[in-house]
């Protein structure tokens, strides 16, 4: 039986015009949506009603989509990662510190649902999990009511170093393409899963921990199933030093050599191009290349800049043509901080408040990564669309006084301003709260994997340091003044 819910006189919409191809503000209207798809957007809906929510002091949006994200791992490092250095590999914690804080089995499925509740409730409808596969991993994402694209990682290579400084490969590609065969199975299960909810993206590591042949096939794989693609590239000093080393271009000039960057594709980060001055490189072809190529960029400032690196700059890249989508990197899941901070880093990067518009941000967070997962039903609230909505509360202090109301929930409300999520016309949070998770049990089970994770850190460690030594507490700790 169809069940119809309208939001009745929702005193702000943001609608999509299609003629147009943008948002636009609507004053006053309804929302209608039944069987996981929008029925009417603005207006007086006359027909008949199941379920009548008062919208007159809400602002109804479109879900917000998240295009890359690790939950699986992030959250496990909250109160550890925040400002650790590691001047040797310019101050990125990639290479000396996140492949040594490992979560358990046990503690996986904790950490995503922590994650996907701060996702809902800083209204992401859509989530790109970019995890390394795990048993019932499908399973605990359909759970948590999120639509979710599902990108199982497989790489040729793992990174070390037993110095702090030098990086080294160890390379197995007959493993490599073992994992790009499991990645396509579990793929097929998303696609098949009883939600409704999952599709798969071809997801390869790293550019430098991947060789040309995987690369290029698992990029051919997703042209052929017409799958988003994405591996992380120009992330760091590191990298982009390491692909000259090896074939003297930079990581967006291999790609496009080999044949590896297009529509499908998704560069998790690229903010070491070539015109970025942290490289001093000779070209200036690395942003032509993508925006000729249809590339997107997934664009995660927070975790970078609590490192002192910047993209060069979000304005810039939208300028020169690129498809920009916006994830979170890094804890907390909060997607509307991580909006936030694309302005605040970016104008401050260019020196100018005109770097980029508010709508430029919207933009990613919505369509931007709607055309990344090559979907055109998510990302808009337009008749036909998927029933992936958000309700702000126009009451909430930090929303108040309303006079924009897009601007106020980027740049003063965030989370606190979100109060209903719809996902496939199915209400995940209701009040504030997510109705999907039980977060006091999760968060219990990820206190628990986090100081078991520090147990066996000194052992994976190049230089056998405990996790105290490697991140000193912010203050000295004692257990009285005497």
């Amino acid at each position: 039986m169809t069940r119809t819910t309208v939001i009745r006189n929702a005193a702000w919409i943001v609608a999509w015009d299609a003629k147009e191809s943008r948002h636009i503000y609507i004053k006053g209207g309804d929302v209608v949506f039944a069987d996981g798809a929008i029925l009417q957007v603005g207006g007086r809906y006359t027909g008949e009603v199941h379920e009548e929510l008062d919208g007159s002091d809400r602002m109804v949006m479109p879900g917000l989509i998240n295009i890359h994200s690790h939950p699986t791992s992030e959250p496990l490092r909250k109160g550890v990662t925040d400002e650790i250095r590691s001047p040797g590999f310019y101050h990125s914690s990639l290479y000396e510190f996140l492949t040594i804080f490992e979560n358990d089995p046990a503690g996986l499925a904790a950490s995503l649902q922590v994650a996907m509740a701060e996702l809902l409730q800083s209204g992401v409808t859509t989530v790109v999990d970019y995890s390394i596969p795990f048993e019932s991993w499908l399973d605990v994402l359909a759970g948590c009511g999120i639509r979710a694209c599902v990108a199982p990682m497989f790489r040729d290579a793992r990174w070390f170093t037993n110095d702090g400084h030098k990086l080294q490969y160890e390379w197995d590609e007959e493993a490599g393409q073992k994992g790009f065969e499991a990645a396509q199975r579990i793929i097929d299960l998303a696609a098949q899963h009883p939600s409704g909810r999952l599709m798969g993206m071809v997801a390869p590591s790293q550019v430098d921990t991947c060789s040309a042949d995987l690369l290029r096939d698992s990029y051919d794989f997703a042209e052929e199933k017409n799958l988003p693609w994405q591996t992380h590239a120009a992330q760091s000093v590191t990298e982009f030093h390491e692909i000259v080393r090896r074939h003297g271009k930079t990581p967006v000039q291999w790609m496009k050599e080999i044949g590896a960057v297009g529509e499908h594709a998704i560069i998790g980060h690229g903010i070491f191009l070539d015109h970025h001055p942290w490289v001093h490189w000779s070209t200036r072809d690395d942003l032509r290349i993508l925006a000729d190529s249809a590339t997107t960029v997934a664009h995660c400032p927070t975790v970078f800049m609590r490192r002192g690196i910047a993209l060069r700059t979000f304005g810039g890249y939208v300028r020169e043509g690129i498809n920009m989508g916006i994830g979170t990197d890094t804890y907390p899941h909060n997607f509307l901080e991580e909006m936030r901070n694309v302005a605040t880093v970016a104008r401050a990067v260019a020196e100018t408040v005109d770097d980029l518009n508010t709508s430029d941000i919207f933009n990613a967070a919505t369509v931007g990564g709607a055309k990344a997962l090559r979907r055109d039903d998510i990302g808009k609230l337009t008749v036909g669309a998927r029933a992936d909505l958000v309700c702000v509360d126009l009451t909430a202090p930090s929303m108040m006084p309303v006079r924009e109301p897009i601007r106020s929930l980027i740049y003063a409300a965030t989370d606190r301003g979100v109060r209903d999520v719809f996902v496939d016309g199915t209400r995940v949070v209701k009040d504030g709260a997510v109705t999907t998770i039980d977060m006091p049990s999760a968060l219990a089970e990820l206190q628990a994997a986090q100081e078991r994770s520090f147990t066996s850190i000194s052992k994976r460690d190049w230089a056998g340091r405990t996790v105290d030594e490697m991140a000193p507490m912010v203050f000295e700790t004692r257990s009285s003044l005497n």
